[in-house]
């Protein structure tokens, strides 16, 4: 859709030069039998170079892309009226057009309402003091989880206030339901525990756009067809324990030198196996951190998790493969989310980890 575009802005923008063309007698120009005076050229000569740059920042990703294409329509459409016999079937490309703006200020509407709670985010004094990560740090942990935060590198690197991961994957609803392909940003803060997650998607060819938000311990996600209609929106007191479940997780699987974390109640300790419950205010949750004998944190259950179909708390858990070197820490590269059911495990994610960086100064534009 963004390339059908891209060509059509190109396209529709070259067409007039046809009307620059024939003014200055540059080439016969047939289809345009009207007269067109030098000062009408210049119009002609307008439209098409704000159709132009319109395409190159789409193509940028810049947000005001569709501010210098609303100009160019409305350039366009006046030298259309004034050469309506032989302009007229431009507007038919323009109508297009501004169906694509208003899908794109749709798009950039959306967008900045993840992008300005992540620079809010931002704002958030730091959790952790400054400093580096210590053997001291990691005194009242149980061993498990000491060789965990020692084996992925974060002793001797700076404690964590927040981390933002960019992940590549696939989600689908059901069984019989086809992988969703997407691209995703997300953002964690540490000192009010923040969660902000925004995820690019192609739905049955469509661009699917979604928003989970959790802070103040509240929680939403909102997913929207072409970033404009909503196809699916929760909140309430099911999703606000669902997301600190989430938010858990992500310290335990993407942030192990969080879990210094005094929210954090190490419960017990069987084996390699370790029971945690972490408080969030009013809101407390648990989980099982299920390492293995080489330090790697290999799974993490919980049963507090709604599943949004059932309605209903079902065992969720997130196994982790492929550690490898992400941003100088022993990271996992690659998750599964799986609810499971009296029948069957269900595994409806699937994510690989581009990329991790920890104590980020500043909000990227792109997501």
């Amino acid at each position: 859709m963004k390339t059908g575009l891209l060509i059509l802005l190109v396209l529709h923008g070259l067409i007039h030069l046809m009307g620059f063309t024939k003014a200055f007698g540059f080439a016969e120009m047939k289809q345009l039998t009207q007269y067109i005076s030098r000062p009408a050229v210049i119009l002609w000569l307008a439209a098409c170079l704000l159709f132009i740059i319109a395409a190159y920042l789409l193509w940028r990703k810049a947000d005001m892309w569709w501010v210098v294409a609303i100009a160019a329509v409305v350039i366009s459409q006046v030298v259309i009226v004034m050469d309506w016999k032989d302009a007229r079937f431009g507007t038919i490309a323009n109508v297009i057009i501004v169906a694509g703006i208003i899908m794109g200020a749709g798009v950039v509407g959306f967008k900045n309402s993840f992008l300005s709670e992540a620079r809010n985010g931002l704002l958030q004094t730091p959790y952790f003091k400054d400093g580096l990560l210590t053997e001291e740090d990691l005194a009242s942990l149980p061993e498990p989880v000491k060789n965990y935060i020692r084996y992925t590198g974060c002793v001797g690197k700076p404690r964590v206030n927040r981390f933002k991961i960019i992940f590549h994957g696939a989600l689908r609803n059901n069984d019989q339901s086809t992988w969703m392909p997407l691209t995703s940003v997300q953002y964690n803060f540490m000192q009010e525990p923040t969660r902000l997650f925004f995820l690019n998607a192609v739905m049955k060819k469509l661009p699917v756009a979604g928003f989970h938000c959790y802070k103040n311990r509240k929680a939403y996600m909102d997913i929207r067809l072409l970033s404009l209609f909503k196809v699916q929106f929760q909140k309430g007191p099911d999703m606000d324990q669902s997301e600190t479940v989430t938010f858990f997780n992500d310290m335990c699987c993407m942030a192990p030198a969080t879990l210094i974390d005094p929210r954090i109640e190490w419960l017990e300790t069987d084996g390699l196996n370790v029971k945690a419950k972490f408080t969030n205010g009013h809101i407390a949750i648990t989980a099982t951190l299920y390492f293995n004998k080489t330090g790697e944190l290999a799974n993490f259950i919980s049963n507090d998790r709604y599943s949004t179909d059932e309605g209903k708390k079902l065992p969720w858990s997130t196994p982790l493969h492929d550690y490898r070197l992400i941003n100088n820490h022993r990271l996992p590269g690659y998750a599964e989310t799986i609810y499971t059911y009296p029948d069957r495990n269900f595994i409806y994610g699937k994510f690989s980890i581009e990329e991790i960086t920890y104590n980020f100064d500043a909000i990227s534009k792109t997501v």
